[in-house]
């Protein structure tokens, strides 16, 4: 009988290849099969060995060819028959990657799961934009959300918490929705004079950013027309990126721009 394989749900981190782990890197390479999600960019796939099977099961907004149970079930069906297996996720696998649900799948089903995290999407892109997260006199905490909940059910979330002038907030998958969140921080207490970044495919080469108030952030990227990734910073802290000169890791090149 054929042992089971292994598992490792590895975070890919923002994009940047440079930005993954030693660990991360070393499985990538040593892989039997990698299954990756749509956020991994093509410079970390191109790491992937000619050797190892690559399995697409990336999502799209309302478009999920390949539902969370059936990765679920296709991880433990790979590893079945002894291979090791890499599950690749955009950023840390257990921040709004779903690696939570994974986990607890394969280990119900008796497999070895390792978890090697990675540089989160917020971490990276805020720092190769030259943003601290939090800075004294600026923002004492920070909280993450996601702007996209599954089955497109109401963002319920505590609004009143979240309008707080001295937290940075940071939104992951929220250019839908993100008149809606912008609305709700206002009616709640936030400023609408509150700075926000954009951050539009974060630390790789074609990368963008946008700087925008709160007020007007919705109206800032339906013009900016983004495509791929984007990463919202919320708080006083986006000030300090236009005293800072600094480019994202990887992308010299990456383009700023203030819209009042």
């Amino acid at each position: 009988m054929t042992a089971k394989g292994k598992v490792y749900l590895v975070g890919a981190g923002p994009g940047d290849p440079e930005l993954l782990t030693l660990k991360a890197l070393r499985l990538i390479q040593t892989a039997d099969v990698v299954v990756y999600d749509r956020l991994v960019s093509e410079d970390i796939l191109d790491l992937i060995p000619a050797g190892a099977a690559k399995v697409d099961v990336g999502k799209r907004p309302n478009d999920h060819p390949v539902p969370q149970p059936d990765i679920n079930r296709l991880l433990g069906r790979l590893a079945e028959n002894g291979s090791m297996v890499v599950r690749l996720k955009g950023g840390d696998p257990f921040m709004f990657g779903r690696g939570g649900e994974e986990l607890m799948e394969l280990a119900a089903g008796g497999f070895l799961v390792e978890v090697v995290p990675g540089v989160t999407s917020a971490q990276g892109c805020a720092a190769a934009a030259g943003v601290p997260l939090t800075h004294r006199g600026y923002a004492s905490g920070v909280r993450y959300i996601t702007g996209h909940c599954r089955a497109n059910i109401d963002l319920d979330f505590d609004w009143r918490g979240l309008a707080d002038p001295d937290t940075t907030l940071v939104i992951y998958m929220g250019l839908a929705n993100i008149d809606e969140i912008a609305g709700r921080l206002i009616a709640h207490g936030l400023s609408p004079e509150t700075p926000v970044m954009a951050i539009n495919n974060g630390t790789r080469l074609s990368e963008r950013r946008v700087i925008t108030r709160l007020g007007a952030v919705a109206a800032t990227v339906r013009r900016s027309q983004f495509d791929g990734p984007v990463l919202f910073i919320v708080g006083d802290v986006v000030r300090l990126a236009t005293h800072i000169e600094t480019t994202a890791a990887g992308a010299s090149d990456a383009r700023l721009e203030i819209h009042a």
